[in-house]
């Protein structure tokens, strides 16, 4: 559980901080930017995915392997 807490962790960073690339150096990089409904809120929802993977690193760091 620890692992798969980890890689979901992983993707949700890499994708939080390939959404700040699209916003601010207008790179055509991330998933966040293909979705309609975030229109207009991709810095915040590419914060609330780094932050997001922050907490999935601090749980998968709690829990005890095996």
């Amino acid at each position: 559980m620890k692992q798969v807490l980890e890689i979901i962790g992983f993707i949700a960073f890499v994708q939080g901080v390939m959404g700040l690339l699209h916003e601010f150096a207008h790179w055509d990089v991330g998933l966040l930017q293909r979705l309609d409904f975030l229109d207009g809120h991709g810095v915040f929802a590419s914060v609330v995915l780094i932050v997001l993977a922050v907490a999935l690193f601090a749980v998968a760091e709690s829990r005890k392997p095996g």
